[in-house]
């Protein structure tokens, strides 16, 4: 079994005084993981350069861009890989798995802050062209659009908690249930009952929300004008 205290210095977001500022020559994910495994530091600092993406945008998406302890969790995430390393036995692509584990500390993380409620309009909101929302034309569209998403926010942070993040995980970020239940720590069955009643909350809402349906209305039209 790999040595943590071996790679551990190295993985961090920030590179430390000493690893290379590129990630120097390819080498496969089975290279590195092997690598890692046999505690080769110079593995380390390529497995750094191979994951640090992955772990950015998955921080970045669920806690939000300008969020004060985005760097932090980043870190945390650099750690906690190395420490799930030995139980990850490669059932699943290595940015998947990435993926997962940084869901996971990011999840842990908020559920510590309490789930404050501007957390949930974070990984609907825009983030620098990365939205899966079309961007309007007219600055008209671009405000209700904003406004939309706030509200749809709003009203996620007011739901039951663990149905909102298993909606936020599934519809929002496109995560599977066996990875939300990997994340949550929860059985994929109770994963796919926390979304079916996270997604009728959410429609109870947005249906008794006037000013919401106006808005959606409004851009169904602008829709069926084109």
């Amino acid at each position: 079994m790999m040595s943590n205290s071996k790679v551990r210095p190295t993985l961090t977001l920030v590179p430390p005084e000493g690893l290379a500022a590129d990630p120097g020559p390819q080498r496969s994910d089975v290279q590195l993981l092997a690598g890692l495994r046999r505690g080769d530091p110079q593995m380390a600092a390529d497995f750094y350069w191979r994951v640090r993406p992955v772990v950015g945008r998955t921080v970045r998406r669920l806690l939000g861009r300008l969020d004060q302890d985005g760097e932090d969790i980043a870190q945390l995430t650099m750690i906690q890989l190395i420490e799930a390393l030995p139980r990850y036995r490669g059932d699943c692509p290595l940015d998947a798995w990435v993926s997962a584990v940084s869901a996971n500390v990011v999840y842990k993380h908020i559920r510590r802050r309490r789930l404050e409620r501007s957390l949930f309009a974070s990984p609907i909101a825009d983030d620098g062209g990365t939205s899966d929302i079309p961007h309007p034309a007219a600055p008209g569209a671009a405000i209700a659009a904003r406004e939309l998403m706030s509200r749809i926010g709003r009203h996620l942070g007011a739901m039951n908690a663990d149905r909102a993040w298993a909606f936020l995980l599934h519809d929002v970020c496109g995560y599977s249930l066996e990875e939300i239940g990997e994340i949550c720590q929860i059985s994929a069955a109770a994963a796919q009952s926390r979304l079916v009643r996270g997604r009728r909350e959410l429609h109870d809402r947005i249906a008794a929300d006037p000013t919401l349906a106006e808005l959606l209305d409004g851009r169904g039209s602008d829709e069926r004008g084109k």
